[in-house]
């Protein structure tokens, strides 16, 4: 292990980096280690004094690499514990062209659909909800707010908002909405939907088990029935680490 930390973290066994900043070149062998899979994930790097006397480097600059390398999402650090190597995520690839859940996405990919409930219940429609769903100040809305996991992994923070009418039990939905929507001849047949990118606050972070100011992907998707009535108000925040969002894209007429 001496032999392995010295050949990772010592001034001799760094790759320069030319007109860089002296953390890069840690950074990077870190980095490289990673990938390469000499340190693997759930690994622990030794502490910040130890790698400053291997590096033979102040520890504001080994400071520097480590925060650098949590930011990327390789590394993660525990309060009392120490600085790991974050668990490798399966990147998702999820295509923009299809209406279809979640469950759905993971089931096509062999892998299994899980949900943490966050919220599930009826409640008085916000200023948003009121204008997006069609309803009144009387009215009340159901909410479906859940963390969804894929083999154990949390990838998205989904939060779906109804018309009480549409699901006057938020209760009866289990692990897919569109399931439940299906059964009452509810399910939605096409949507629209507003990506922005934007980065996690503390309490979605912690949801996700990600370094808070992690990058995400907002999605904003409203769906409508085929009469062409909204059914459906869901925003949702998935890990910019874990998917990569495909749309195809085809010449138009006269171009």
């Amino acid at each position: 292990m001496d032999d392995l930390r010295q050949a990772i973290f010592s001034r001799q066994g760094r790759a320069p980096v030319a007109d860089g900043p002296l953390y890069l070149s840690l950074r990077n062998n870190i980095s490289k280690a990673i990938e390469g899979g000499v340190l693997k994930p759930g690994d622990a790097l030794p502490s910040e004094r130890d790698i400053a006397e291997l590096a033979d480097v102040s520890r504001v600059t080994v400071r520097k690499a480590v925060q650098s390398l949590v930011g990327d999402g390789l590394l993660i650090q525990r309060h009392g514990s120490g600085t790991f190597v974050a668990p490798r995520v399966e990147r998702v690839q999820q295509s923009l062209s299809s209406l279809t859940s979640f469950t759905e996405d993971m089931a096509r990919r062999g892998m299994r659909a899980e949900s943490v409930w966050l919220a599930r219940g009826l409640y008085p429609p916000s200023p948003e909800e009121m204008l997006t769903l069609g309803l009144s100040a009387t009215d009340r809305v159901a909410r479906v707010e859940r963390l969804r996991l894929a083999n154990g992994t949390p990838l998205a923070i989904e939060r779906a908002s109804l018309a009480e009418a549409t699901l006057p039990d938020p209760s009866s939905v289990e692990n897919s909405l569109y399931a439940c929507l299906k059964k009452n001849g509810n399910r939605p047949v096409r949507a629209i939907q507003r990506l922005s990118a934007a980065l996690l606050d503390k309490e979605d972070a912690e949801l996700l088990g990600v370094p808070p100011g992690s990058a995400t992907l907002n999605i904003e998707r409203i769906a409508y029935l085929a009469s062409g009535k909204v059914i459906e108000f869901t925003r949702s925040r998935y890990r910019g680490d874990a998917y990569d969002f495909m749309a195809e894209l085809r010449l138009g007429d006269g171009r």
